[in-house]
């Protein structure tokens, strides 16, 4: 069985790792696909050197552009490659652009298999690039691997039949547990841990300025430790808001150790990031996200993480709420606990060694 496994950018990698070790230990034959889509050596490189992912077998090269662009240069490429492998399996992650654009290619094939990792994820607000590439990619898969029973539910309501689906856990978790194991015993150190990323946030000047002005108000009086994305660099330096980052550390992109070793010593973390929020409810750690909804809904029903939209009032209100002792604590259900062992690529991999 020849299986082509696509990664394209930084929230692939730590959910790709986990299936490649569970895949190598049965001794199943894969090729690493990497699109290109973060192309920037620490929003890519450095992750599958820290991560133990083995140098890809094609990388694509699409690098940056608008989404249109971006997808279809992915889709050219990728469908040369699948000319010429001839997979029985592809495997995609996720809900980048680069999962849509592939998921694409492979429901045209005759003989391929098309397995969606994340699957059934849903935010229900399609205004998000993301939740059209989940819905897109659900709509084309063969497997669609859930991290949770409430993803499995979304697919159950949109029609999608009961046998392409597999309740599997969060692959995410699985990096999350290896990397802690590596990790020394964390001390607190107080800080806020700041991550801003999507367009919505940093392609809109009036919405980045509300939430660094609220990053500023906080650093005045708390450390803020805030990896600047390459994206969020270049918005804040064309938008002219470089007075907002005077009292905060800003730091390069941490590699995926140096992040989470950022993240379990932080006090809270303010995030508009969709992974963040499920790794810090599995830290225990209290998060503030600047979005109006998620498509991590346990998050906020048992986890640790408080929706807040783009509101300095807000921002600042639940941070000092947390730093005060009010923050949230898990309370995680018997089911979900289950399903966040570190054990979802293993079930990913044995239900594709029996195809």
């Amino acid at each position: 069985m020849k299986v082509l496994i696509v990664v394209g950018a930084r929230p692939n990698f730590m959910k790709v790792a986990p299936i490649i070790r569970e895949l190598t230990k049965l001794g199943m034959q894969y090729k690493l696909i990497h699109t290109g889509q973060h192309y920037d050596y620490n929003m890519s490189d450095v992750f599958f050197e820290d991560l133990g992912i083995p140098k890809p077998d094609i990388n694509l090269n699409v690098s940056s552009g608008s989404h249109a662009s971006q997808t279809a240069c992915i889709m050219e490429s990728f469908g040369n490659v699948c000319s010429f492998e001839n997979p029985d399996i592809v495997i995609v992650i996720g809900d980048v652009n680069s999962t849509m654009a592939c998921a694409i290619v492979v429901s045209k094939l005759h003989n391929t298999s098309l397995a969606h990792v994340e699957a059934g994820e849903r935010s229900f607000d399609r205004t998000m690039p993301e939740e059209i590439n989940r819905v897109v990619t659900d709509v084309v898969s063969d497997y669609l691997f859930c991290a949770t029973e409430k993803s499995k539910q979304n697919l159950l309501n949109e029609g999608v039949s009961q046998d392409k689906i597999f309740v599997v856990g969060n692959v995410m978790i699985d990096s999350l547990l290896y990397c802690l194991s590596e990790l020394k015993q964390p001390i607190n150190h107080g800080h806020v841990l700041a991550t801003i990323h999507r367009a919505s946030n940093t392609d809109n000047k009036e919405n980045l300025e509300i939430i660094l002005s609220a990053l500023n108000d906080i650093s005045k009086k708390v450390p803020v430790v805030f990896p600047l994305h390459p994206r969020t660099k270049q918005r804040v330096g064309e938008f002219g808001l470089e007075k907002y980052l005077n009292d905060i550390l800003i730091v390069d992109p941490y590699d995926y150790f140096e992040f989470m070793k950022c993240m379990v010593e932080s006090s809270v973390v303010v995030t508009d990031s969709g992974g963040i929020q499920v790794e810090t409810t599995v830290l225990d750690v209290p998060c503030i996200t600047v979005r109006e909804n998620t498509e991590w809904e346990f998050t906020i029903t048992e986890g640790t993480n408080v929706l807040v939209g783009v509101s300095r009032d807000r921002i600042i209100k639940e941070t000092f709420k947390v730093l005060n002792g009010g923050g949230k604590h898990k309370n995680l259900s018997v089911e979900n606990i289950k399903l966040l062992d570190g054990n979802a690529s293993y079930r990913i991999v044995k239900i594709l060694e029996g195809c």
